[in-house]
């Protein structure tokens, strides 16, 4: 596995408050890395850090296998774009002015590409409309146009989507599935808005307290979360060889208890087991949402 950035037991302390807490964190390229928390997780200063604003208190991380204590970090980090918080825009500037900034910044010779940037983003007819006077979701493109100079390997955004109406909430998630599809950047995303991340992201890492405390690619958070009839029978063996004899959608969780994903008649399947020496005790359907699994996950409402 190919990974672009790691992080092994980082933490970060403000005297007795462990805003990052023995965090490990694996994003491999291409991922679309959905970083889901509560506002006060440790999401921002998690990014922080690994943009170089902040240093650890203890613990390492790894940019394209660059650590954070080498030299070469910075060149490494030439290799991303970010957006912490809000956009660094100049706002008494034009989109385009923006960008030649964002080019001598980083000190490239010419402003190649540019133009190309601007459509991506869709703002290349702003023409001479100042930053000032965009709506929040241009403010929020113009944001994500200034970190792609330099033709980034991997985007780092903060909470992109915050404040955003639906329509530029919209604008924004088929922004970032074109620059990794097309342009194969690598996203870590930060979020609160699980259901939104959910339609983008191909891996998460729940973050609570400072802790990652699962990462888990799309397609098994969505296996734990599809409608399901979860069973307790008497013999599971028996059981589990009847489901593989019809070739039905199955996952053991006990000795007892047994999940089936397929639509299933539960008189029929309770008269078919019986005849094979194996009693249904107890049955109910379930169907968990992506917001319930993560409140779950991190033990209850009250953490919310």
């Amino acid at each position: 596995m190919e990974y672009i950035l790691e992080t092994q037991n980082l933490e970060k302390k403000y005297k007795k408050v462990k805003a990052v807490d023995n965090l490990s964190m694996h994003i491999q390229k291409g991922a679309i890395y959905g970083l889901i928390g509560r506002n006060g997780a440790g999401k921002t200063t998690l990014i922080r850090l690994i943009c170089g604003l902040q240093k650890p208190t203890s613990g390492t991380y790894t940019i394209f296998n660059i650590p954070n204590t080498d030299k070469k970090i910075i060149k490494a980090r030439k290799r991303m774009g970010a957006i912490v918080e809000t956009p660094s825009i100049w706002l008494d500037a034009t989109a385009e002015d923006n960008l030649k900034e964002q080019y001598k910044v980083v000190g490239l010779p010419n402003y190649d590409n540019l133009n190309e940037i601007l459509k991506l983003v869709n703002l290349a007819e702003t023409g001479n409309k100042k930053a000032k006077n965009f709506s929040l979701g241009m403010k929020q493109r113009l944001g994500i146009a200034i970190a792609l100079v330099g033709n980034p390997d991997i985007l780092i955004l903060d909470e992109p989507i915050n404040g955003l109406d639906p329509e530029g909430i919209i604008q924004i998630r088929e922004l970032i599935l074109k620059l990794n599809k097309e342009k194969g950047i690598t996203f870590l995303i930060s979020s609160h808005y699980l259901d939104e991340l959910s339609k983008i992201a191909t891996h998460y890492g729940f973050v609570n307290k400072g802790k990652i405390i699962q990462e888990i690619s799309k397609q098994d958070l969505e296996q734990k979360c599809k409608r399901k009839i979860e069973i307790k029978v008497s013999n599971e063996k028996e059981c589990v060889k009847y489901l593989e004899e019809k070739g039905i959608q199955y996952e053991v969780i006990s000795d007892k208890i047994i999940n089936i994903y397929d639509k299933m008649n539960i008189s029929e399947l309770a008269i078919a087991l019986s005849n094979r020496n194996c009693v249904i005790d107890e049955f109910q359907e379930k169907e968990e949402s992506l917001e319930n699994y993560y409140i779950n996950l991190i033990g209850g409402g009250e953490n919310v």
